[in-house]
């Protein structure tokens, strides 16, 4: 659908319901109509770059690294993987393509793989065209019906995928199971004239990555057999993770062969990053009438974790530490907080570093440990990160501070107990006695000392820091 075309819908003039009425588009040129879907995405991706148009809304951090390498692979026209650990937003940037699809294209009502009512490839819609010429009824898809996922699994069949002969179909229209007619279509043709993508590609089974072979290179099909040639219009693209995606019997040389391009994820390069992924993702806005407020002190605690976990040799290199393990950890922080302040009646609550070591349940399932790990335990390392992300923080705020005042409080028998449940104001009551803790507040971002909830919060942070 060429764009002069598609404006002119949007006009108000009603769409073409045949395929005369299609045909009859002023300055109609079956050539820009019937556009294969490689070039649709080449076509609109120059477009949105032209104007400078956000690719992948919500993918932070792959601006100078992942994008880029997207845009040349589509630009080639080419079928490309994603490779990457887990929590890598692989499965995001594939359903992200579908915006570069056109807002909709014509279609043969009721045909199974989306045929092309100019250039039908399917037996069926050749045979209703011949018969019904102009007066050939045609449906508009929207560009989300054009993208096509399947996760990988050991027991996807070849039907599944590709498709297979329907013997309920032969006998209720008298025909030989050789006939074409007879077939009942895979997600792969059904995906035809859009996007089809697979997720963890080395998962599906040896025979299954054989039958991609002829629409990777030939891009036809065969189903059982038959000699039926089916010319898909498709763009395939995969993810996987670098680990699985060896020479090792899960993948099919000949098939990584065919892929275009193979393009590397990563997680964030930095806490900035990071923070703004966790932001964006963790469900933060809660009931509005009890207010939890998160210090960005902690947010960067929180986000030092899943970094100190990528760098701690006790936690499996080759799993990663997905990304959603700070988003579900701030979740929880924010849900302690929550909690607190409805056990004691508080209207606002403020996030403090005690909420963090009780987020541990969404810590410990999002780390695959090595064998040193293991004797440890889980519950231990997780602890052992959490302080040593609150270190890092608390040295990089508080590098040149002199606290001798507070230690020598602590030397000279100072006792400080919080209880979990103790309120806002009691907290900050106990918290004030120290000598010298609240005239640091100021560099986590308190404005007022005087200012119960935050001044406490920062005063917590800054002993749990020494």
């Amino acid at each position: 659908m060429t764009a002069s075309t598609s404006t002119q819908y949007r006009a108000g003039a009603p769409k073409p319901r045949t395929l005369g009425e299609l045909r009859s588009i002023p300055d109609f040129d079956a050539r820009t109509v019937s556009i294969s879907v490689k070039n649709e995405l080449r076509r609109n991706l120059l477009r949105a770059i032209e104007k400078n148009e956000p690719l992948f809304p919500g993918v932070h951090g792959y601006e100078d690294t992942v994008i880029p390498q997207i845009v040349n692979a589509l630009l080639s026209r080419h079928n490309f993987i994603l490779l990457g650990l887990r929590g890598q937003a692989k499965s995001r940037i594939l359903r992200g393509l579908a915006q570069l699809l056109d807002p909709e294209i014509p279609v043969v009502l009721g045909c199974e793989i989306n045929d092309d009512p100019l250039h039908p490839i399917c037996r069926a819609c050749r045979e209703r065209i011949a018969g019904e010429g102009d007066n050939t009824p045609i449906a508009w898809i929207p560009r989300d019906q054009r993208y096509v996922e399947k996760l990988a699994t050991p027991d996807v069949t070849m039907a599944d995928i590709i498709g297979d002969v329907d013997p309920i179909r032969a006998a209720r229209g008298g025909r030989d199971l050789s006939d074409e007619l007879t077939i009942h279509y895979g997600l792969l043709p059904r995906a035809n004239r859009g996007i089809f993508a697979i997720n963890e590609l080395p998962d599906l089974a040896g025979k299954i990555q054989v039958g991609l072979f002829n629409i990777m290179q030939e891009g036809d099909i065969q189903i059982k057999g038959y000699p039926l040639r089916l010319p898909l219009d498709v763009l395939i693209v995969f993810t996987a993770n670098p680990e699985d995606y060896t020479a090792r019997g899960k993948i099919i040389t000949p098939l990584k062969d065919r892929i275009g391009a193979e393009i590397r994820t990563h997680y964030p390069s930095s806490i900035a990053e990071g923070m703004t992924v966790t932001q964006q993702e963790a469900w933060i806005g809660r009931d509005a009438a009890r207010r939890v407020d998160v210090p960005d002190y902690l947010r960067e605690v929180v986000e030092e974790i899943a970094f100190q976990a990528r760098e701690d040799k006790r936690v499996d290199k080759r799993s990663g530490v997905s990304q959603r393990l700070p988003i579900t950890t701030l979740e929880s922080v924010i849900s302690n907080a929550e909690q607190r302040s409805a056990r004691n009646g508080e209207k606002c609550g403020i996030a403090r570093v005690g909420d963090i070591y009780a987020a541990l349940p969404a810590i410990t399932g999002k780390l695959e440990l090595e064998y040193e790990g293991e004797l440890k335990g889980a519950d231990t390392i997780a602890r052992e990160l959490i302080r040593a992300a609150v270190g890092r923080v608390f040295s990089k705020r508080f590098a040149e501070v002199n606290f001798q005042p507070v230690t020598q409080w602590f030397e000279l028998g100072g006792e400080l107990k919080l209880p979990e449940l103790a309120t806002t104001g009691e907290r900050y009551e106990q918290l004030s006695k120290i000598q010298g803790l609240l005239e640091h507040v100021g560099r986590l971002g308190v404005s007022d000392r005087k200012d119960a909830g935050p001044a406490g919060a920062a005063a917590e942070m800054i002993l749990e820091g020494l």
